[in-house]
């Protein structure tokens, strides 16, 4: 009897001393060097919590590890001071008498560009990746996904690698800036990748971090930079953790489901109710989409050294960041700083999507004197009230009855409102988006319409955005759903018929259409006072021929544009706008290279467009 117990005590022993099981360390690794020395590592493993950790690296100290309730989730805080050298390092992990060594690795900082930001110099591209060109078919139906292009909600195959292999084209446009929309994993079901499942990797169905760094890299090398779009207000619902959460709050709401109010109005109204507040940031997007406890300051640290992670890795030059007021604010601002401050010339904009009429962004802008509780330190803000207004502004007769601004005279009151903004540079213009309906429209007769938008977006204060496919004049509603709005580009897939990537693939009209915005941004890069000058502008109001003419001015630098708000031919008196021609007498049209003589009176063809460089002969 007792050699049975003796054997029985054995293989309780067994049992319970085994090797730790270690699955995750995130971050996977990081940098000597870095302005904040702290870094805290997550580390997931079943029963983890009950481990002592330690480590023997010079300059590098283990500070408080924190156990959560969940017992497979350690928490080490690491301070890395500038001696610690780059190398990799054991992190011991010790429990009954067992130990399980992990390496960590400490990397030399990368002098590789990157980090550079973006601001009113810049152009950015914003592309669906999966919808913009299928580059490796082998990797379409990684981890079950079923390509379909058939349907709109579904994955239609593009990747990394096919817009890498189409820069050249994007920058033959003249675009400096790439967005991407997020590359993170999500579910194989999911193609836009607004349902992150993994912060720390790159989707498979796009491709590898290896390419992910390279199409960078390739970018880069073309003298084009590149934003990351990122997703902090919440995780896609099939996330490794969610079957394995940290702690109790780990989401909000006890990590239970309430849906949020979309009541955005809240985060910025002075008279909110608390609950009304509580119930629009901590409420879940969708099911799908749970929201994250920033409050938790292990969930606040995880996703800031994310980011710091992405920049540093990959050398992602700026940052968008969707859904933005719907974060923790105080949690945002954190973020924003804490960026900031480790990579001072980067740029962060937030989607602060507000509808028409609005001056609601301008409250989240950094340096906002609107905003008495705090600075966001967010950089660039989205200007939805544009973008709303686009799509009749240059249409409508532009008139202004009673208070009642109708086509360019919207247009002309939204810059007056400017005035809201602390840094109207930083504001990022658009005529649509992967939310929007697309700008064209088939009931536009020409291209005036289109010429007209183009000329202000890309002439404006602030920093342009254009959306793939607005170049060839792509055209959806936003009643024909997102995956109308977000069509694939001909010629991106094996097998298609025609190729809107090269001159021959493209139709008359569209082919005009490229080559208008083509000459404009190409102009632009050259252009002093657009990229970086002030904006004077007038009213378009009948008895002057309902033209809005606005100047962009530096130095000695003076463009004029001049958008008619008309269905007719008119001459406009010049002399009204010689506080900006004064010491011209002509202006060569940056487009048509026509020059004209400002004199008395210009003529000006209905819904016509001019672009012009003053000059004195």
């Amino acid at each position: 009897m007792k050699k049975m117990l003796s054997i029985f005590a054995g293989l309780c022993f067994l049992v319970s001393a085994y090797a730790a099981e270690i699955d995750r360390i995130e971050p996977p690794f990081w940098w000597v060097g870095m302005k904040n020395h702290s870094l805290q590592l997550l580390v997931h493993g079943k029963d983890i919590g009950s481990a002592k950790v330690s480590l023997k690296q010079k300059g590098i100290t283990i500070g408080e590890i924190i156990r959560p309730e969940n017992s497979n989730y350690l928490f080490i805080n690491l301070e890395i001071s500038s001696k610690a050298k780059p190398g990799t390092f054991d992190i011991i992990f010790e429990q009954d008498g067992q130990k399980t060594v992990r390496q960590y690795e400490l990397k030399e900082r990368d002098t590789e560009p990157g980090a550079m930001g973006f601001g009113p110099e810049d152009v950015l591209y914003l592309i669906t990746p999966d919808r913009f060109a299928n580059g490796d078919p082998s990797n379409d139906t990684i981890g079950g996904a079923n390509p379909d292009r058939t349907r709109d909600g579904g994955r239609h195959g593009g990747d990394i690698k096919g817009v890498s292999d189409h820069l050249d084209y994007i920058k033959d446009l003249g675009i400096t800036t790439i967005w991407l929309n997020p590359v993170q994993e999500n579910s194989a079901r999911t193609y836009h990748g607004y349902a992150i499942t993994d912060y720390y990797s790159v989707d498979p169905r796009f491709g590898t971090m290896e390419e992910y760094i390279a199409f960078i890299r390739k970018a880069h090398d073309n003298g084009m930079k590149v934003v990351m779009d990122m997703i902090f207000n919440h995780c896609g619902g099939a996330h490794w953790w969610m079957n394995d959460l940290p702690c109790g709050d780990w989401l909000n709401f006890d990590n239970t489901f309430v849906g949020t109010s979309h009541n955005k109005w809240t985060a910025v109204d002075p008279h909110a109710a608390p609950s009304e507040r509580k119930l629009f940031s901590d409420g879940w997007f969708n099911r799908g989409m749970p929201d994250l406890n920033h409050r938790n300051p292990l969930v606040a640290n995880y996703l800031i050294q994310n980011c710091i992670w992405w920049i540093e890795y990959a050398r992602i030059d700026g940052v968008r960041q969707d859904t933005h007021p719907y974060m923790d604010p105080i949690f945002a601002a954190r973020w924003c700083k804490e960026t900031m401050e480790e990579y001072p010339e980067f740029n962060i904009t937030g989607e602060t999507w507000y509808p028409v009429g609005s001056g609601f962004p301008a409250w989240w802008q950094a340096g906002s004197v609107l905003n008495k509780e705090y600075d966001s330190h967010l950089k660039s803000v989205m200007d939805f009230n544009l973008a709303f207004i686009a799509p009749e502004a240059f249409t409508q007769e532009s008139r202004s009855d009673d208070g009642a601004a109708k086509g360019l005279f919207n247009i002309y009151v939204s810059m007056a409102n400017d005035f809201l903004y602390p840094d109207p540079s930083n504001v990022l213009v658009f005529l649509d988006n992967h939310d929007l309906g697309r700008f064209s429209r088939v009931e536009d007769e020409g291209l005036n319409r289109y010429k007209q938008g183009i000329a202000f977006l890309l002439t404006t204060r602030g920093i342009p955005q254009v959306y793939y496919g607005t170049e060839l004049l792509f055209k959806a509603t936003k009643a024909q759903g997102d995956g109308a709005i977000r069509k694939d580009m001909p010629g991106g897939w094996p097998g298609d018929p025609r190729s809107v990537f090269i001159r021959e693939g493209r139709t008359p009209e569209e082919q005009e259409a490229y080559s208008y915005m083509q000459k404009i941004l190409t102009w632009r890069k050259t252009s002093r006072a657009v990229t970086s000058g002030t904006m004077t502008q007038y009213a378009p109001l009948a008895q002057y021929g309902n033209c809005y003419v606005y100047a962009r001015r530096s130095g000695e630098e003076t463009v004029l544009v001049i958008l008619s708000g008309t269905d007719r031919d008119v001459d406009i008196d010049m002399s009204r706008y010689s506080d900006v021609t004064g010491g011209f007498d002509s202006g060569k049209d940056v487009v048509t290279g026509k020059v004209f003589d400002l004199g008395d009176r210009l003529h000006v063809p209905a819904r016509g467009s001019y672009i012009l460089e003053l000059f004195s002969k």
